[in-house]
Parts: structure tokens; C-alpha cells; sequence
């Protein structure tokens, strides 16, 4: 860091790849922090049936944690969606030691069953969306957390996704029902469907640049493609087998005919997730894989990420993506909840750089507090890009931080603990010499 601020005050380096070689170091130090999220505090009882504080667990939700996503814009609220449907919303402007929620919907209010994933409004951050297993897609104002509009979809709302365009007010919805649901939040209707996924839709993600686009994935391992303002909305699907893609005449697909048969995975497929730049396309599925795609002509490009990946779990699963801006170009990273831990890869090589264990989990056979470890599986990842920080949520209820800690942090620290010592060795020495001038006058006070 030292040579870059040098740099720096010598022009040779710009601001901005200053600011980028800074947010690359943190992305890489990133580790868990000392930070707990406080819905509902619960403690285990001692033998006398009393509280032991030293093994309170706090739980933001106490049935779980479905869902977290941060705000885009600020970066400083955090809305949390439960197992049982309650929601709250926390400032992470706080800095505590233990956040507490600045506002909450009981389950009364919110949805009937538990709720699937929430989003943030494209627009600012006065609105988000939440949907749920009770067939019902919500649209909240986030200032008084009072439900604007409710839409009942007649199917289980696996997932749902807003597109990053700002013109573009359609909602996708992933249904039990095998076609994507279309919600259009200026009319408040269900404009149409698109059929084609044989099966229950698990997720769905708009492209970033390209506003009428959208990529869907299914229990039938396909990954789809849609342009919405088609009648024949169908564009074409990924095929596995294929590492050339669909090229056309002139390099990106144009002209081409497209592919309407082929799998991404083998097994169901539960996440799609696009790039910020629209270039490249990740998928992971119950054949345990993570793909990456080329974008404009839908190839695999056959990055290959080990064996660690597992993957089972019905709900949709969306690995996080770090920002174009956080690391140098080509060398964007890939943050992957596995049940248990976070795994850290090279998005475009494979590599895997860090495995980030969850604290205080046992290994997979084993139980924690007598909970079965299955309960501390990782539902959701969320990165606040303005502080380069992660959270995830996890199925025991709890919400977990994760921070950088570079080695300066940690010389830091251990100056502190030092000086912390050295001033305990100065009180204790202190405290001795008064001890013996004690008792050398209680000495000379005893007659003999």
C-alpha cells in the first residue's frame, strides 16, 4: 500500500487505478468479521436453569433466513427476509458490534408462508420487492414497509428479478408453473407468459445492457434465453456439449440460426446470474457445476471449478459476482455458498483462491448446540460494494459479515495487544510496589 500512495502523490498513478488496486487488496483479505445481526437473542440454560451469556446465539430471524440484499445506491440498508415471512431492515451506517433492526414486518403482514427472495427497486431505494411460496409478488415502500401492490401468480414464486435497465419495469417471475410469469409494475398486471422450460422455473436474470433480454433456468437443466417483446419469445438455450457458441456472420450471433435443444446441466439448474458488462453468463445446477458462458454467442467456456461445489438444495442459488470496478479486468472473482463455507474462485480460470469456513460450524456430520448442521446451510450472499464488504444469511437464522483484514490489520492489532500488555505489566508493577510500601508501613505500626 505504502508504494501506491507513493505513486500516487507522485501522479504516476491515476485515482482510479489507485482506488482499483485498493478494492482488489480488500476483496482479497476479506474475512469474517466480528459483527452480529440481533432480530431475536437466544441463550442456552445451565444446569441451574439460568442464561449462560458466553453461548448466546443471536439470530436475526428465528426460523431462518431466506434471503438478503443490499441497496445498490447507498450501500447502507439491508433488508432480511425470514423462513417464517417476517422482514426486517437493518442500517449497516451503525457500526456496532451487534446491528439491531430499524424496522420490521411481523408475518402477519407480509406473506402467508415463508418468503423466497427480496430485491431492491431498480430505480432508488424507496421501493423492493419480495416473493414467496404463497403464489404472492409484493411490492413494498420501503419507508413505511406497507405492501403498494400484491400480485397473486396462482404458483409457488421460486425467484423473481428486476432488470438493472431503469426503462425496463417488467418483473420476471420463476414459478412452480413451467413459464416465466411477467409482471408489469406500471399497469399493476400480469402481462404474459413465456412457455418453453419443461418444468418448474428456479430462476431468472435480466442482461444488464440489453433491456428486453432474459435468461431463465429450470428444473429441466436448460438455460433459455427470451427476448420480451417478441411474440415468439423464445431466442434459443445453452448447450453444455458446446464450447464454439452460435457465431453468425458477424461474430456475435447475428443472421444465425439458433439452437433449440441442448442442456446447461445435467440435472436441475437453480441460478443464472450475468456480468455486470453483459459479456459472460454463470449457471450452477445440481450436477454440481458452476459454468460460465460467453454472452453474444452462448458458448461454454469450459472453466472447470473442482470438486469442492456442492449443490442441492431446491431453492434457487445465485453466486456473487464482484463489481467491474473491485478487481482489474479479466480477473473478476466468483464468491460461492457452498453449505457450510464460501468459496472463492477465479471467476474465468476456475482457480479456487480461499475457502472462507463459516464460524463456529461443526463439519458436516457433526451438530452445533445440538442443532443438525444441515440448519446453518448458506441461503444468499450480498456485497456492499462501497465498503467492499459481504454478508450472507444462513438457514440457522443468522446473518453473518465478512470484511477485509489485510496485513496491516493485523500488525495493528497485534501492536495493540502488545501495548494492552505492556500496560497491564505497567498496572500490575505499579500495583506491586504500592502492595510492598503497604505492608512496609504495617510492619513498622506493629509494635514489636
Amino acid at each position: 500500500m505504502n508504494s501506491s500512495l507513493f505513486s500516487r502523490s507522485l501522479g504516476s498513478l491515476n485515482p482510479f487505478a489507485f482506488r482499483r488496486s485498493q478494492t482488489t487488496r480488500f476483496a482479497y483479505a476479506i474475512q469474517p468479521a466480528d459483527t452480529r445481526f440481533d432480530g431475536v437473542t437466544q441463550s442456552t440454560e445451565g444446569e441451574g436453569g439460568e442464561s449462560e451469556l458466553q453461548d448466546e446465539v443471536a439470530l436475526a430471524h428465528p426460523a431462518g433466513v431466506n434471503s438478503i440484499v443490499i441497496d445498490k445506491f447507498e450501500g447502507k440498508f439491508l433488508l432480511s427476509a425470514g423462513a417464517d415471512a417476517s422482514i426486517h431492515m437493518w442500517d449497516l451506517d451503525d457500526e456496532a458490534a451487534t446491528y439491531r433492526p430499524i424496522d420490521s414486518v411481523a408475518r402477519s403482514n407480509t406473506h402467508k408462508f415463508g418468503i423466497t427472495q427480496l430485491s431492491w427497486f431498480n430505480a432508488d431505494s424507496g421501493a423492493f420487492l419480495s416473493s414467496s411460496y404463497d403464489h404472492r409478488l409484493k411490492l413494498w415502500n420501503s419507508d413505511t414497509l406497507v405492501p403498494a401492490v400484491t400480485f397473486n401468480l396462482d404458483s409457488i414464486v421460486y425467484s423473481h428479478a428486476m432488470s438493472p435497465v431503469l426503462a425496463n419495469l417488467l418483473v420476471a417471475c420463476a414459478t412452480q408453473h413451467p413459464a416465466i410469469r411477467l409482471v408489469d409494475l406500471r399497469s399493476g398486471a400480469s402481462t404474459h407468459s413465456l412457455p418453453g422450460h419443461n418444468g418448474a422455473v428456479l430462476s431468472v436474470a435480466w442482461s444488464p445492457i440489453h433491456e428486453h433480454i432474459l435468461a431463465s433456468s429450470g428444473v429441466d437443466g436448460t438455460v433459455r434465453f427470451w427476448d420480451v417483446r417478441r411474440s415468439a419469445s423464445g431466442l434459443g438455450v445453452l448447450d453444455l456439449e458446446d464450447s464454439v457458441g452460435i457465431v453468425g456472420y458477424n461474430g456475435v450471433g447475428a443472421g444465425a440460426r439458433h439452437r433449440t435443444r441442448g442442456r446447461a446441466h445435467t440435472e436441475p439448474a437453480n441460478g443464472v446470474v450475468w456480468t455486470e458488462d453483459g459479456r459472460n453468463i454463470v449457471t450452477t445446477g445440481h450436477d454440481e457445476k458452476i459454468r460460465v458462458w460467453d454472452g453474444e454467442k452462448g458458448a461454454n467456456t469450459l472453466a472447470n471449478f473442482g470438486p469442492l461445489v456442492k449443490n442441492r438444495h431446491l431453492s434457487s442459488l445465485y453466486p456473487l459476482l464482484t463489481p467491474p470496478s473491485t478487481v482489474p479486468a479479466g480477473k473478476d472473482l466468483l464468491f460461492y455458498p457452498n453449505p457450510h463455507e464460501i468459496l472463492v474462485y477465479d471467476l474465468f480460470e476456475g482457480k479456487l483462491l480461499k475457502r472462507l469456513k463459516v464460524p463456529h460450524v461443526a463439519p458436516a456430520s457433526g451438530s452445533v448446540m445440538g442443532v443438525a448442521t444441515k440448519k446453518f446451510r448458506i441461503t444468499s450472499l450480498a456485497w456492499r460494494a462501497h465498503e467492499c464488504q459481504m454478508y450472507s444469511s444462513h438457514a440457522d437464522g443468522t446473518i453473518r459479515a465478512w470484511k477485509p483484514r489485510t496485513k496491516e490489520d493485523a500488525l495493528l492489532d497485534e501492536e495493540e495487544k502488545q501495548e494492552e500488555i505492556a500496560r497491564n505489566e505497567e498496572r500490575k508493577r505499579k500495583r506491586k510496589v504500592l502492595d510492598d510500601v503497604g505492608e512496609s508501613s504495617r510492619k513498622r505500626a506493629t509494635p514489636a
